[in-house]
């Protein structure tokens, strides 16, 4: 778990980074550094399940914002024929970039949902070896 950990708090550091040219870099890089943040505490072995649950409670309802809204997930899917969104680096059309941005935010729950797993099982196994 330290080297995931390691190698998911390296990325989203980069991801965060990479927001500098985008037009809302004020609401992704906290996103991404929120998760890097506490992947950097989980490689050092301190897990925070309660701050994993609010990062997944609130990724999931941006989530679910972003696969409804105009432009959205949804669109892309039934307008746009779920065309290429990984072709450039510049999301020339809005579902792209909407699409993306539900898939960044699909990736972060992931990784708080098995630090959270984890978090659970290690306290879990602590109860049971001090009693």
């Amino acid at each position: 778990m330290k080297v995931f950990n390691l190698i998911c708090c390296f990325l989203f550091i980069v991801f965060a980074a990479l927001q500098y040219n985008d037009p809302d870099p004020y609401v992704w890089v906290p996103i991404y550094m929120y998760t890097a943040v506490l992947c950097w505490l989980a490689a050092k072995k301190r897990y925070y399940p309660k701050l994993y649950l609010y990062g997944i409670g609130v990724y999931t309802l941006y989530a679910v914002y972003k696969a409804f809204d105009a432009n959205g997930l949804v669109d892309w899917i039934k307008l746009h024929h779920a065309e290429n969104i990984a072709g450039t680096m510049k999301a020339e059309q809005p579902w792209i970039e909407e699409s993306r941005e539900f898939f960044g935010l699909l990736i972060l729950i992931a990784v708080l949902a098995i630090n959270y797993y984890v978090a659970v099982k290690k306290r879990s196994e602590k109860n049971v070896i001090g009693q």
